[in-house]
């Protein structure tokens, strides 16, 4: 199992999707890939992560791994850093910890919190765009479940629309000592209920367990 600390503007997959332009036929600058940083390719990411978030991808080529991490069944937590505009009030977080309508589905009850800038924050490239008068907050989020842009679509319905995002954790396994574009190898052993789909219990939200390999920067 690989953790990968996912940089701004890395497509979330190791083949770069079509980049020519649409109208003008034109070709547009290939947006750079997992494949630039990693060198298995017999290994897929455990959920994705948009191109324009940041932290922690999880790749495995484990199936029932991959499953056990991705399946909201096993209730694994994801903890988010978000910064956000505007100073979220407390009738805010408490909306975003108490389920939110996105209108196609509503969010299960999360953990929300404003967080002092973390200190081992690193400078994004290209720089989040702030407006002058408005000032942000940091957040830290933890969700249950991860569907498409959810923390962004959560965030934008209480009014705070997210200007940076970085995935932290999921489930004992985070970024701590991963610089952007680093990445770490672990031995994992499955949990039996993961690997053994239909006659053991499942043991809700018990990560596999995981033995550090080795590492790259």
């Amino acid at each position: 199992m690989i953790l990968f600390n996912k940089p701004y503007g890395v497509i979330c997959q190791f083949s770069a999707p079509d980049s020519h332009g649409a109208s003008s036929g034109a070709t547009a600058p290939a947006r750079p890939t997992l494949r630039g940083y990693l060198p298995q390719r017999d290994v897929y990411p455990a959920g994705r992560l948009d191109t324009d978030s940041e932290g922690l991808v999880v790749l495995t080529a484990d199936g029932a791994l991959q499953h056990h991490i991705t399946d909201p069944r096993h209730k694994l937590p994801k903890t988010y850093f978000v910064e956000v505009e505007g100073v979220p009030s407390a009738d805010a977080l408490q909306q975003l910890c108490g389920g939110i309508d996105l209108g196609d589905f509503r969010t299960l009850p999360a953990q929300a919190r404003i967080v002092d800038t973390p200190e081992w924050l690193w400078p994004r490239l290209p720089p989040v765009r702030f407006r002058r008068h408005i000032p942000t907050t940091w957040l830290e989020i933890t969700l249950q479940e991860g569907k498409n842009r959810q923390v962004r679509r959560m965030t934008a319905a209480t009014g705070f629309p997210t200007l940076r995002l970085i995935r932290y954790q999921i489930g004992n396994w985070t970024i701590a000592g991963l610089a952007p574009g680093e990445w770490r190898e672990l031995a994992v052993t499955t949990p039996a209920s993961a690997r053994f789909g239909g006659g053991g219990r499942r043991s809700a939200g018990r990560p596999p367990t995981s033995t550090a390999i080795r590492s790259r920067r």
